[in-house]
């Protein structure tokens, strides 16, 4: 048996309030983040993923104080992304409780962001963060997947598996790999693209995109998902949605929290 599968819940924060949406658009309110994290830590969440869909300068302060209040008020790790630059952005999250950052856009714009950090905080203070999706008409990439920014909407030409790789060997703790495709649909993970980013690397990877039920938890850890992320279900489902799925991923032969 290997390390227990971590489930997540995310908060998508938009102006201090926690939104959802399909394919990363038509967003609608889910609640205050910081009585939503009081739930989930109730209901038995390993961690708790925020990430700031906004990060625009003006609600970065609101983010900052929502992390505070989460982090006085809940006791598992809480992961916060979303405008994270470089080392004083992720020193501030650290100081205001969170346990790690995630980091996406910036890191595409200048690799070397990646060394700072872990250089200055260590590895696992660090997620990285990677939309992918299927590449479109005109885009190849040797995976056939490429990493997408600005929430999956601007596709970037540069292939999902040889940028996971590569942030792994500069020293990223983790990987948050969102599908695009399956965001929001609640169709299932993208099991073809977990598999191609496992093959190339051997830090945690945590799955997210696509949940909609429980029974679609276990095939995302059999491709080789160390935790599983997801928002909706979690958000707009009944309290014992968390052990629902704990309980799928067990009866399944996996080891949970």
């Amino acid at each position: 048996m290997g390390v227990a599968v971590r489930v997540i819940p995310c908060l998508d924060v938009d102006a201090g309030r926690v939104v959802k949406g399909v394919n990363f658009k038509g967003l609608r309110d889910a609640g205050d983040p910081v009585e939503l994290a009081h739930r989930y830590d109730r209901a038995g969440a390993d961690e708790l993923t925020f990430l700031d869909v906004t990060a625009s300068s003006s609600e970065r302060e609101t983010t900052f104080d929502v992390v505070r209040r989460t982090a006085e008020e809940v006791f598992i790790p809480l992961t916060v992304g979303g405008g994270v630059r470089g080392v004083a952005e992720v020193d501030r999250l650290l100081r205001e409780g969170a346990d790690k950052a995630s980091i996406n856009t910036a890191a595409i714009a200048r690799p070397d962001v990646i060394d700072e950090i872990t250089r200055h905080f260590g590895s696992q203070v660090l997620v990285l963060s990677v939309d992918a999706r299927r590449v479109q008409e005109g885009t190849h990439t040797p995976s056939g997947f490429e990493v997408t920014t600005h929430g999956g909407r601007r596709g970037t030409g540069i292939d999902a598996v040889a940028w996971a790789k590569e942030a792994a060997d500069r020293g990223v703790g983790e990987i948050l790999l969102n599908s695009i495709d399956a965001d929001g649909t609640k169709e299932g993970f993208d099991l073809e693209l977990i598999r191609l980013i496992r093959d190339a690397v051997s830090v945690p990877l945590i799955a997210s995109g696509g949940a909609g039920v429980p029974e679609h938890f276990p095939p995302a850890i059999q491709a080789g998902a160390d935790a599983v992320l997801a928002a909706s279900m979690f958000h707009f489902g009944p309290d014992s949605m968390i052990a629902q799925v704990k309980a799928a991923i067990r009866e399944a032969g996996y080891e949970v929290r």
